[in-house]
């Protein structure tokens, strides 16, 4: 199968995949004339990859995810402890996700986008708590109160 069969059945273009397998995050068998050999397994880990960099995953997560699911020299205990981590991290991501929302669903239901907006974010995406193995914030970075203006 070429590239760019490869491309549409996983949904992540062909320069991707080069860039990928550049990388080391796949590593398509090699023909004797030097043509890369997909298998069905490399197909589902860009698939896997093309949706899990599509929300927001950095490309080191998903070489971590990756190793969970190709070693199978791991510990099942440290999968379950690797997998949790994953779980608390997409948890946040909703929660922020949402909190932001809120603020946009907040300012078209006021239809007010003048000059209070910017406290509106600063508020609506204040630091928030998550229950997962323990207690985080949710917005680390976003300690600070710094004013967010929508004017340019």
């Amino acid at each position: 199968m070429n590239i760019g069969d490869v491309s549409e059945r996983c949904g992540v273009p062909a320069k991707t995949i080069r860039y990928y397998e550049d990388i080391g995050l796949v590593t398509p068998a090699r023909s004797k004339c030097g043509y890369r050999e997909f298998s069905q397994r490399d197909i589902h880990s860009l698939a896997f990859v093309g949706r899990a960099r599509s929300v927001g995953f950095s490309i080191e997560a998903c070489r971590t995810l990756l190793a969970l699911y190709e070693k199978r020299g791991l510990a099942i205990s440290d999968k379950r402890t690797i997998a949790s981590d994953f779980i608390v991290q997409i948890d946040q991501k909703i929660a922020e996700l949402d909190a932001l929302a809120k603020v946009f669903h907040t300012l078209l239901e006021r239809g007010q986008f003048g000059q209070q907006v910017e406290y509106m974010f600063v508020d609506g995406l204040e630091p928030r708590m998550v229950v997962g193995r323990e207690k985080q914030p949710i917005h680390a970075c976003s300690q600070k109160r710094d004013k967010i203006s929508l004017e340019n």
